[in-house]
């Protein structure tokens, strides 16, 4: 009997069936992953993005940086990314005299990652001291986190270490004492890899994650500096340099009024080991390049960072940075899952056809692209109001928008990594291709810096219900609507009332205690209502500009399917969605007359 490849003209004996020519022939109708490509050239939805957010100048002078990078997500990085989660770091308890030592060993895939990204672009410093990158003075935060936002589609875990190493600087920059800051912070931001201490904060313990004014770690006054004696239960990048830490001072009232924050490092001005122990390194579902461990102090010299009694509040200063990194850290991640469920079915054929021919996954991935594009625009939104943290309203914006970006992106995050394993098929569970990392990886962002609870808790009850920051955001976001010459009048009507809905139903919740368990509900309808918005003018202007108007089309279906009012649900409501997706999964720019067609279809 003869063998007839279907996508060939040869035939083979059967015997020849199990050949290595055979297997090879066979093995080209899987589809391919990312690898190899430029991941910042391929993300054109960013460049057009980035020319609406970021001043010309600026732009020019990191296009190049940002393409090299995309080019080494692509390319050394993903191999480095793959080997550094194949080999994990380990933790030697003793040297061979036997001496304590509780050196973390990281594989030199791991350090060749740090290198480039402290070393080659600074991530961890372009936006707190000037000359990173050759621009001469600080860059704005959308800057550091558009490298963090590519560089997270190669590599998820490094980025926690990365970012801490800003804040932290921050932090002992702010509270800490002359002696402190000339000790600790032009290391913390340096580039040398001889130089750099890498930063860590460690925060969580067995009494309380979440809840973190039941912390026990209890600090004792030591002349001018404290010791720390107790445990901490969740360190990530365990084997920082220089460690920010929430501890009790000895006799302070409970709760989190109790804590002051302090600044212990690994080593001594001698040179001799701080006395705490790494006890073991945690064996982490994903995450896994970056050390998380157990720690106990005993009697580690620390010290203070302000006022005893602020040290949570001075803590939670650097909530924004924090929550923004992992909202950019999400939306890249969510790029990179979408490229692979595209890459996949266009690859990959199905009962007679390529998989992204098929209707049912057409829709598939436009499910996985909508949120994607959401948290794009959420992040350089967000971003570039960071740059203005020290007015007012940008402080009432920042203080909403980074719990429920937080919330809602790494929720999505979760969502699209398992939908983009999905599209690949059999393959994406396995761990010879990305999906399986992406989906263990996207996991921790509901985790870190706060649950999906907690977050909700803080956006509703908080910074609506405490701060009336709602009011400042909701104006903004009427004022875009006003000024965005060129949409139709029927759904610039459905668009304000749907943000009026958002936030009359937020405030509703906020209101009443009794409402706690809507509080997901509001926050994740109040980052749909933003970032709609976000994307109607984003589309308005690309097109203005004679761009791609396709974000108009993506904010219809942020109203129409992840928004509450939804559309009536029978086929003549979604006839629109047919043409709006063949325009989506295409390469080619979407006109606004097009666009502004199907707006009102």
């Amino acid at each position: 009997m003869n063998y007839q490849h279907p996508s060939s003209n040869f035939s083979m004996p059967s015997e020849q069936l199990a050949s290595r020519e055979a297997t090879a022939e066979r093995s080209k109708k899987l589809a391919p992953d990312c690898a190899g490509s430029n991941f910042f050239d391929i993300d054109h939805n960013l460049q057009v993005l980035l020319l609406q957010y970021i001043d010309a100048a600026l732009l020019d002078h990191i296009r190049p940086h940002l393409d090299s990078l995309g080019e080494l997500c692509g390319n050394e990085l993903h191999d480095l990314a793959d080997a550094s989660e194949r080999h994990p770091p380990v933790l030697r308890q003793r040297d061979r005299y036997g001496r304590d030592d509780e050196t973390v060993e990281y594989h030199p895939a791991y350090q060749r990652m740090e290198e480039i990204a402290y070393a080659r672009y600074g991530i961890h410093a372009m936006s707190y001291r000037p000359g990173v990158l050759g621009w001469p003075a600080k860059l704005p935060p959308i800057v550091k986190y558009v490298f963090q936002y590519i560089f997270s589609q190669t590599e998820f875990g490094l980025m926690c270490p990365v970012n801490i190493a800003g804040s932290s600087s921050e932090l002992i920059r702010r509270y800490g004492s002359d002696e402190v800051r000339a000790r600790f912070v032009d290391r913390m931001l340096s580039q040398d890899m001889n130089q750099l201490y890498r930063a860590a904060q460690f925060m969580t313990e067995k009494a309380g994650g979440s809840d973190v004014g039941a912390a026990e770690l209890t600090a004792v006054r030591d002349g001018e500096n404290w010791r720390l004696w107790g445990e901490k239960w969740f360190c990530s990048n365990v084997s920082g340099d220089v460690v920010v830490v929430l501890a009790r001072p000895e006799g302070a009232q409970a709760g989190g009024k109790g804590l002051g924050l302090f600044a212990m490092p690994k080593h001594l001005a001698d040179g001799t080991r701080n006395a705490y122990r790494i006890v073991r390194i945690k064996d982490k579902l994903g995450s896994k390049s970056m050390a998380s461990g157990e720690v106990r102090l005993e009697g580690a010299v620390a010290y203070q960072l302000g006022d005893l009694n602020r040290g949570l509040k001075q803590m939670l200063e650097m909530v924004n940075s924090s929550r923004v990194s992992h909202l950019a850290r999400a939306a890249g991640m969510m790029r990179r899952c979408l490229n692979e469920a595209m890459v996949a079915t266009r690859n990959r054929n199905a009962f007679g056809k390529s998989v992204i021919d098929h209707p049912l996954m057409r829709r598939q991935l436009l499910k996985l692209m909508v949120p994607t594009e959401q948290a794009l625009s959420a992040l350089l939104f967000t971003a570039s109001v960071s740059a203005n943290e020290d007015q007012p309203d940008a402080q009432k914006i920042l203080r909403i928008m980074t719990p429920i970006c937080k919330y809602r992106a790494c929720r999505d995050n979760v969502t699209v990594a398992t939908g983009s394993m999905e599209a690949r098929g059999g393959n994406g569970y396995i761990e010879d291709w990305p999906n399986a990392k992406l989906v263990r990886d996207a996991h921790l962002g509901v985790l870190w810096d706060g649950t999906s609870n907690i977050n909700a808790l803080d956006a509703i009850h908080r910074s609506i219900k405490k701060e009336q920051a709602h009011l400042v955001l909701q104006q903004d976001l009427e004022s875009r609507l006003k000024r965005a010459e060129g949409l139709p009048g029927q759904f610039r009507t459905r668009l304000e009332n749907s943000v009026r809905q958002a936030f009359a139903f937020a405030a509703e919740i906020a209101a009443e205690p009794d409402n706690e368990r809507f509080c997901r509900l509001a926050a994740g309808q109040l980052y749909h209502a933003v970032t709609m918005v976000l994307m109607a003018e984003e589309g308005l202007r690309a097109a203005a500009t004679g761009g791609d108007a396709r974000r108009l089309l993506l904010a219809r279906f942020v109203l129409e399917h992840r928004l509450q009012n939804n559309a009536p649900l029978n086929i003549a409501s979604l006839k629109w969605e047919e043409e709006a997706i063949d325009l989506l999964l295409n390469d080619g720019p979407v006109s606004l007359d097009r666009a502004t067609t199907l707006l009102v279809a």
